[in-house]
Order: C-alpha cells, then structure tokens, then sequence
C-alpha cells in the first residue's frame, strides 16, 4: 500500500515539475512579440536607458506579458549592455530572441547612395536622417578644418572625400565615424595606378577632384570626358585659365543658369576661373568616379578650346585657335537667341 502511495506522489511530483517547466519553456520561448509587419525597423539611439529602449521597443510592437519580458533582458544583463544602432524585428521573434539580438548589437545595415552634390550643406542634408548624425552634426564636422587638417584637407576640398557611389552604414554612425568610413573608401580608389597616373600629369589627388567636378557638370556625354579633360589638361600646362562656366555658377551658387553672360563673369570669387588662372580652391561638387578617372585618363591632342554644337545634341565643337572656337561659340550664341534663352 505504501509503495503504491508512493508511486502516486512520485507521479504527481513528475506531472507538477513537467507542468512547472512547461509553463517556463512557455514563458521564456513561447511569448512572442506582435508586429504588424513581417518585418519592423526599431531603431536605439547612443546613450539610451532601458525605459527608453523599451518605450521605442512598444512604439514598434506588442509585448503580451511586459513582465516576462522585463525578467528576460534582466536575466541576459541586456539594461547594463544596451548597443545603439538599427535592428530588424521580425514577427515571428519571441522574447528571447528579440533581447538576444538587441544585446549582441547585431545590426541592419543602412544603405546610402548619393550623387549630384554640388555642396557641402547638400551631402549633410542627403546624407543627414539615413545615420544617427543629422545633418547639422555633419555640417558643423565638416566646417570645422582641425577635424580633418591632419588628413591633408581644407574646408574647401574636404567634399573629394565623398566620392558619389552606394554605401553602406551601421546606423548609429556620428558624424565624425561618416568622415572615417568615406576616408577610408577614399583610400581604397587612390590605388597605385591612379596615383601614379596623377603624378603622370603632375596633379595632386585634390586637383584631379576639382577638375572631374567641372567635368561632371559641364558634360552629359561620358565618351567626351576624357577628351575635354584633356583641354583643360592642355589650357593648364600653357598657363591659360580654365574660363570654365561650371565654377561661375557655383561661385554665384545659382545652378539654374543655363546661359552664362558677361556680367556674371565680373563677379570677384576664387572660383572664377575666368579672372584667375590655375585651379580654384576646392571642387565645385563631388567629382564622380566616372570623372575622376576622365582625368587620370585625359585624351592626349592639341585642343585649347571646346564649345557646345549648336544642335543641342550635348556634344562639343573642339578647336585649335581662338578663331575657329569663337566661330563655333557664335553658332551656339545664334541657336540660344532663336529659343530665346538669355539667362
């Protein structure tokens, strides 16, 4: 009889301790958060405290048992170990699941592309809202020069840094790790070859940007880049300035210009290249890999001057003499009259 009661109360305890532990299993393994989407975005800024991880944690998704939840980021030590950045959250995450990938920092890339950037305030502001840094930081970073002096660059060149492409980011990134990360892209593209193809043409890498931005701005056909980057190649070589229209516009900061008069060419800037021979202080935008290696990659001929055909087709009439170039600048002249653009 005994050993019967016995056998009851070892099979009671069994099915208690079995219950006890499926309850825990449950608990630990069987809350899942809600989400609304397959996939959420959640989003922990630099120096947050737990209260604040768990509130932009609730604006994202639903936690059935905060309770549960509490004593798991307690148990994994995930308040004394919080990791700024941007996690994927997916529906199907239990509790568990979704500390574990919190505390172990395990981030989703953002993906950044920018291109057409004429300026500084531009790239922050594009750049600006896809990172931690917004785009004052990174405007206040790069107007400081003690920032990147040691690197070799000015306020007015820094932008060669930011060579126009498809990167990729950890989302807390401030604005000083931007800098780091894009200097060291920077590195990458000025591999030996392209160094020794810039001291050929005895240009520094800052030079080589400048001309590539102008080039970029005044050329919609890739085939003529190197060609034209070989006339300025050519005007700087005999000591003739650049005259390019490009760096008035971005001296008189108004790229709506569409036809660049007499009067504009006054206008007292180091980066009228018409006024002032060699380079102007920094590029007028960043210079694309496209123009950069236009540069490096110049077209070797005798050509001085160039000036658009008047039939609009976004190629260039190539001249020798200033005659035959001022003959090809009338042309063009006549056709902007008879669409009637003065400015």
């Amino acid at each position: 009889m005994r050993r019967k009661q016995y056998l009851y109360l070892i099979t009671g305890l069994i099915i208690i301790a079995s219950s006890v532990i499926f309850l825990l299993y449950r608990s630990l393994y069987g809350f899942r958060i809600i989400a609304g989407e397959k996939e959420t975005a959640i989003f922990i800024p630099s120096g947050a405290s737990y209260s604040e991880v768990l509130d932009t944690i609730k604006r994202k998704v639903t936690i059935r048992n905060l309770k549960v939840f509490n004593w798991v980021a307690d148990k994994k030590k995930y308040p004394a170990h919080i990791k700024s950045g941007k996690y994927t959250v997916t529906s199907d995450m239990t509790y568990i699941d979704l500390i574990n990938i919190l505390r172990s920092g395990r981030q989703t890339p953002v993906r950044i592309i920018f291109n057409n950037i004429r300026s500084i305030n531009q790239l922050a502001g594009k750049i600006g809202g896809h990172i931690e840094a917004d785009s004052s930081q990174i405007l206040a970073f790069l107007s400081d020069a003690e920032n990147f002096k040691k690197d070799g660059f000015t306020k007015e060149n820094v932008i060669s840094v930011f060579i126009p492409n498809t990167y990729e980011f950890f989302w807390n990134t401030g604005a000083g790790g931007l800098y780091s990360r894009m200097l060291t892209e920077y590195k990458k593209f000025w591999n030996e070859d392209r160094l020794a193809k810039a001291e050929a043409n005895k240009l520094t890498k800052s030079e080589v940007s400048i001309l590539a931005s102008i080039i970029d701005d005044e050329v919609t056909k890739s085939d003529e880049k190197p060609r034209i980057a070989g006339v300025y190649l050519n005007r700087l070589k005999r000591g003739i300035p650049l005259q390019a229209c490009p760096t008035i516009k971005f001296a008189l900061n108004d790229f709506t210009i569409t036809r660049v008069l007499y009067k504009h060419l006054q206008i007292n800037s180091p980066y009228n290249t018409y006024r002032h021979s060699g380079f102007p202080p920094g590029p007028i935008g960043c210079a694309t890999i496209e123009g950069l290696d236009a540069v490096l990659n110049a077209e070797e001929h005798e050509y001085l001057y160039f000036a658009a055909k008047a039939d609009f087709s976004g190629y260039h009439n190539f001249s020798r003499t200033l005659a035959e170039h001022n003959r090809y600048a009338a042309l063009y002249q006549q056709e902007l009259d008879k669409k009637k653009i003065f400015k």
